[in-house]
Order: C-alpha cells, then structure tokens, then sequence
C-alpha cells in the first residue's frame, strides 16, 4: 500500500541489556555488540484489563 510507513522493531539483549532495531540486525538474529543470540521484543507498558466470569 502506498504511504505505509516501515516498522521498526525493537529488541532488548538478554545478556548485555542493549536496545537493537530490527534494521541493525545482520542475518538472523543476534546482538551486535556481544554476539548473545537471545534477545526479547521490547513492548509498551500496556495494561489489558480482562473481566471474571
């Protein structure tokens, strides 16, 4: 679709702590700054609010 913007993801280093953008990462996934490859996707502080039955 014309005018779509590109998303950016970001990850968080498990063991260095580094925030990485999606567009840093070289093929596959994995930190560039301690080559640790688990990294976690960093999500806004969103609190769902869920009904009891």
């Amino acid at each position: 679709m014309a005018g779509e913007e590109e998303t950016t993801i970001l990850y968080q280093c498990v063991k260095c702590g580094a925030i990485v953008k999606s567009s840093e990462l070289e093929l596959g996934i994995r930190c560039p700054y301690c080559r640790y490859r688990v990294l976690r996707k960093v999500r806004p502080p969103i609190v769902k609010r869920v009904l009891a039955r």
